[in-house]
């Protein structure tokens, strides 16, 4: 059964949990900066309950039709590897690094990195050189590929890459795979490697003068509304800032 946490002082937040940050209530700022001069953009509040990646899309599209950017490229955290979100921009044409997400896979296990895709038979080749061939499709999208059970059954390094007691090594790969490969493909570029690097003279010093330099490192009010009254006047007073130094190196 899922447990819904609720804030009996403020309704509207939402409970965040994730590793590394403090669990309890909060909101997220979701914050769009140039990359050019680090001129905020755009600040979209919801709950701290909301993932990062949910209102990327449509914050980025919102932004394309009020402004009429024209939006060469985008660098991200790991939060927005998501198959929808690397479709999206991959059909835009937007020149797209996204950081790469961590994967630890299971003490003495072959995780499915060492498992090579065969584009034209569709199937996964395993480090023993056998194929995992399709299965079926689940509802997140995603297709199966299984392997061969009287094959695996007699693998001398069975242990190594699957717990499954019918001896089944399961590959998935999501309907969109090919969007998700051109993001690690242009992650590994050095364009790329350039553009990430960037991130945090420009997205990340924005958060951490907000926060160090702004106050906006807690809640001053309580309710979503006027969470975002004091988010949009930070973003305000640095842009303010920041435009100011613009002009007076100029003059």
């Amino acid at each position: 059964m899922k447990v819904i946490r609720k804030s009996k002082t403020d309704p509207e937040s939402g409970y965040m949990s994730r590793p590394g940050k403090p669990g309890g209530f909060f909101y997220l700022d979701h914050r769009t900066v140039d990359g050019k001069c680090n001129i905020i953009t755009d600040v979209y509040v919801t709950p701290g309950n909301v993932h990062d990646s949910m209102p990327y899309i449509e914050r980025l599209e919102a932004q394309i039709e009020k402004f009429g950017f024209e939006v060469e490229e985008v660098a991200l955290d790991s939060g927005y590897m998501t198959a929808p979100i690397a479709k999206k921009l991959h059909e835009k044409g937007i020149f797209s690094v996204i950081a790469y997400r961590s994967f630890r896979p299971t003490k003495q296990k072959i995780s499915k990195y060492y498992f090579k895709y065969n584009a034209e038979k569709d199937v996964y080749i395993c480090p023993e050189k056998q194929e995992l061939k399709y299965k079926l499709t689940n509802r997140e999208g995603y297709h199966q590929y299984h392997s061969n059970s009287g094959i695996c059954s007699k693998c001398p390094r069975l242990s190594e890459c699957t717990r499954s007691k019918n001896h089944v090594k399961v590959i998935t790969r999501h309907i969109w795979e090919e969007h998700i490969e051109w993001i690690r493909e242009n992650r590994l570029s050095e364009a790329g490697k350039k553009l990430y690097a960037r991130r945090k003279e420009t997205i990340e010093r924005s958060f951490a003068d907000s926060k160090e330099l702004h106050g906006l490192r807690y809640c001053r009010m309580r309710g979503i509304e006027k969470v975002k009254e004091q988010c949009l006047l930070t973003a305000a007073s640095q842009n303010m800032k920041k435009i100011a130094m613009m002009l007076s190196r100029k003059n």
